[in-house]
């Protein structure tokens, strides 16, 4: 075998290759915004649903929540998803971060929430960052001539 044929034969497999990750990315890409589309649509459930649970909802709340969930369901057949297997942080953890409209799901008491502990802090703040940590809290200061230079 020639050079000139080794060196097309490694072109050929590089460019495969090169075609199987594209093809891998744009999967991973599709289902990525597959999953990000379906974590709107469960958003918009979750704000149905609470906005009913808490006497603000519309007189057709139900029927939209119905219909969100056929939605819901359609869009998970279509793309191979199961929405109701999100991953959720458990309560307390880093990543916890509870949104406007989270509220305790159904049939849970919502003393049971509780914020990532600590005692309050010396502005009477009982808010912490994840992991604990007390935002009210200024590590650095910034020096008076932080500003722009001399002008």
């Amino acid at each position: 075998m020639g050079l000139m044929d080794k060196v097309k034969a490694q072109a050929t497999q590089l460019a495969q290759k090169t075609q199987e990750a594209a093809q891998e990315g744009k999967a991973r890409l599709d289902q990525a915004q597959a999953s990000r589309r379906g974590d709107a649509l469960l958003r918009q459930l979750g704000a149905l649903v609470f906005a009913e649970h808490t006497g603000r909802g519309t007189p057709d709340g139900q029927a939209k929540i119905d219909q969100l969930i056929n939605t819901i369901s359609t869009y998970e057949r279509e793309n191979g998803l199961n929405l109701a297997q999100a991953t959720v942080p458990p309560p307390g953890s880093p990543g916890d971060q509870a949104e406007p409209g989270s509220g305790a799901p159904s049939g849970q008491d919502s003393s049971a929430q509780s914020t990532s502990g600590g005692p309050a802090g010396p502005a009477g703040s009982s808010k912490d960052a994840p992991g604990g940590f007390p935002t009210d809290q200024t590590f650095f200061t910034p020096s008076e001539d932080s500003g722009p230079g001399p002008g």
